[in-house]
């Protein structure tokens, strides 16, 4: 499994040692499994505060497309306020080429779980402007 460690966003990775450490834990587990721990931390508020923070980070090539108003433009959806789960199983089914577009089919391939937990976590929290 590919690791990418982005070095500007190290600031928004850090929290607690605790929060630390866990993160490193985890790194071994299968994607099974983390997938359902990361689904329970989202619930833990210093984490999902990091979550979003690096969610922000990871959202600007995401924001080269999809509309951070909310807008749907030329076709490309809005993913503005998805629900974080939903969010997370569209990414994994373009990783797994169960759903069309070559271009976000290469853009899943690229992310690690936790970056999609954090992507989901930031486009959770924002709401589609008027």
């Amino acid at each position: 499994m590919q690791r990418w460690i982005i070095p500007s966003c190290e600031g928004a990775r850090r929290s607690s040692a605790a929060g630390s450490g866990l993160r490193r834990a985890w790194r071994g587990l299968g994607f099974a499994v983390l997938g359902s721990a990361a689904a329970l931390l989202i619930c833990d508020p210093a984490l999902a505060a990091e979550d979003q923070a690096l969610g922000r980070y990871l959202a600007l090539e995401c924001s080269s497309c999809h509309q951070l108003s909310g807008a749907s433009a030329g076709g490309i959806p809005s993913i503005v306020g998805w629900p974080e789960a939903q969010f997370v199983a569209v990414l994994d089914a373009y990783r797994r080429k169960e759903r069309e577009g070559q271009v976000m089919q290469a853009v899943a391939a690229r992310l690690s779980r936790a970056e999609m937990v954090a992507l989901a976590a930031y486009f959770g929290t924002l709401s589609p402007k008027p």
